[in-house]
């Protein structure tokens, strides 16, 4: 069953700004995720490069490239589509693992699958 947890404030997702990071488990593995915002819409991926298992931020919470228009892996240059995870250049194997998104009210969600769930269950 899924869960809709509260990650942040709409206000704190800025356009082409810093992501906000989360810890989830994915496949039974902890993993680092962040959220961003691009043309206005809220969206989350496991940080997690598809050309070897590293986090792409080349600085903390930084994933934007210097036009803001693809997420970038600092390491090998790989580049993503910001609004899907594709792979849009570089040494990548697929795209990103998307994680579920929701906005209301002033709160950003992240959404618990099967495969994926908060790194610390919520009391």
């Amino acid at each position: 069953m899924s869960q809709a947890l509260a990650l942040c404030g709409t206000d704190e997702l800025v356009e082409g700004g810093l992501a906000v990071p989360f810890d989830v488990l994915y496949a039974g593995q902890s993993c680092r995720a962040f959220a961003i915002r691009f043309e206005g819409v809220a969206h989350a991926y496991l940080n997690r490069c598809t050309h070897v298992a590293m986090e792409l931020d080349f600085q903390p919470d930084r994933f934007f490239d210097d036009s803001g228009q693809w997420l970038l892996c600092a390491t090998h240059g790989a580049a993503y589509q910001p609004a899907t995870g594709a792979c849009a250049g570089g040494p990548c194997r697929g795209g990103l693992v998307k994680i579920r998104l929701s906005e209301d009210a002033g709160v950003v969600r992240w959404h618990t699958d099967w495969n994926l769930q908060p790194l610390v269950f919520p009391t």
